[in-house]
């Protein structure tokens, strides 16, 4: 596929493959963008900002409107695409481009919703004969960088808010996985997106992404990746607005009320999908000790019938991890965990890119798969005595994202959610859960700003306030 930058598709000598997780086989080539084809977007951004601050709310609506009726229609070649690039499985691919098709329309709405309001300055002393109101304006030009894991879904939920909200956007996405959402491109540019406002740029992360970020032409930055390169874009940035959607461990506590079939179809749910790959999978499963045992033998026989193999095929439960070197670390910090004193109850195999999912109890804090951000197919389970150590440890961690409970205890339920230090909280559910209208960020090292169109296009416009001095 071409890249969409200058309002055209542009193709280059030198291509990326783009390679399917399951097999290796070329998917696709996109072009290796340079240092001048960041030039021309920015170039065309400023241009195209313009033109979208030009459009009505409702004008912006009608083009989103179009877009996901658009989307709908391809639901199954977009859902295809995902699994080719990405490596999940097809039913999780279908249920991703369904949602992108609502996070557009959610988009769409907002659009129209975009007001000030009316601030009562006669509150103030000395301030009689003032009449007061905010207005809220475009950003202008915003840099979107999205992640291999949700290659449609999270580029809908940067794309959709910022031309909802009248800018003009670049979208860097990941290397591994950009053929969505250049279909995307392709959709909302025929739905009627002035094409300067909308630019794709492919190519290496360090050689594009730290220009763009760096840009002084650049008024808003919304990345979503790992911890690390979050805070080396913001380093980068200067004094620019960003939203930063980063990493997580994310714990479930499991307390001795709660029944253990239904944590385990939860756990099992929230832990392996898209091989664990999801900045929300449930990755530490602290249960109390009365009830200890008896979840491991419901997660272990839950987790057992999670079949693997290619992700094209219906009857796949889990697909191969995006590429082989992540599936190497991930064997590695298992290993280490087993060798330290954890016990491995299930899975620990791995053939090239295919991990299987594995269950690891026994699991100390300090342990990698449990401090650090495994993103991988592994869940890891650790006894505790009470509430309060259930908590302290669930807030034992730099990252704070999301984070679940099972209990029947009105008490224990509230003081996870008072306590807790989690942007996303779930009770009687695992951590990975989210509705796209829905305010989404996290905590400490987990990011800052919020994601869902309506939050998210706050995030994109300014305000501005306005004071009349009236009566001379």
């Amino acid at each position: 596929m071409k890249m969409h930058i200058g309002g055209q598709w542009v193709d280059k000598s030198e291509k990326i493959e783009v390679l399917h997780p399951f097999d290796g086989s070329v998917v696709d080539t996109i072009p290796r963008g340079d240092a001048a084809d960041v030039e021309l977007a920015l170039a065309t951004a400023e241009r195209g900002a313009k033109a979208m601050a030009s459009l009505t709310g409702y004008e912006r609506y009608e083009i989103l409107h179009k877009a996901a009726h658009l989307m709908e229609e391809r639901n199954e070649d977009l859902a295809r695409t995902i699994t080719l690039e990405e490596g999940k499985i097809i039913a999780e691919g279908r249920i991703e481009a369904s949602r992108a098709v609502e996070i557009i329309a959610l988009s769409a709405e907002e659009a129209k919703r975009l007001g000030g309001e009316v601030v009562p300055l006669d509150g103030a002393p000395g301030a009689a004969g003032k009449f007061g109101f905010t207005v809220r304006v475009p950003c202008g030009v915003i840099v979107g960088i999205s992640p291999f894991n949700f290659p449609l879904h999270l580029v809908c939920h940067k794309i959709g808010p910022a031309l909802a909200a009248g800018n003009a956007i670049i979208l860097k996405p990941a290397t591994d996985t950009p053929l969505s959402a250049l279909k995307l491109v392709e959709i909302l540019l025929e739905a009627g997106t002035p094409p300067e406002a909308l630019q794709c740029l492919t190519g290496s992360g360090s050689v594009i992404g730290d220009a763009l970020c760096a840009d002084s032409r650049v008024r808003k930055i919304t990345f979503t990746g790992s911890r690390d390169i979050g805070e080396h874009i913001c380093r980068t940035a200067g004094l620019k607005r960003v939203t930063m959607e980063l990493g997580s461990n994310a714990p479930l506590i499991v307390m001795p009320d709660a029944d253990p079939e239904r944590v385990a179809q939860a756990a099992a749910a929230s832990g392996y999908s898209n091989a664990g790959q999801v900045c929300i999978s449930t990755q530490r499963v602290v249960t109390h000790e009365k009830i200890y045992g008896d979840f491991l033998d419901a997660f272990k026989a839950t987790v057992e019938n999670i079949t693997t193999g290619n992700p094209l095929a219906d009857a796949t439960k889990m697909g191969p991890m995006i590429r082989e070197e992540d599936a190497v670390r991930v064997d590695q910090w298992v290993e280490e965990a087993v060798s330290g004193g954890a016990e491995l109850v299930l899975g620990g195999g791995r053939e090239g890119q295919m991990y299987q999912p594995t269950i690891v109890s026994n699991v100390s804090p300090e342990m990698k798969i449990s401090c650090d951000e495994v993103f991988g197919p592994v869940v890891g389970v650790t006894p505790v005595s009470d509430i309060d150590e259930a908590i302290a440890l669930a807030n034992d961690t730099n990252y704070g994202l999301s984070a679940a409970i099972f209990t029947q205890n009105i008490d224990w339920a509230m003081r996870f959610v008072q306590e807790v230090e989690s942007g996303n909280l779930h009770v009687n559910w695992g951590t990975q859960w989210r509705a796209d209208l829905m305010p989404y960020g996290g905590l400490k090292e987990s990011g800052m700003g919020k994601e869902g169109p309506k939050y998210a296009v706050e995030e994109m416009t300014e305000t501005k306030m306005a004071v009349f001095h009236m009566g001379g």
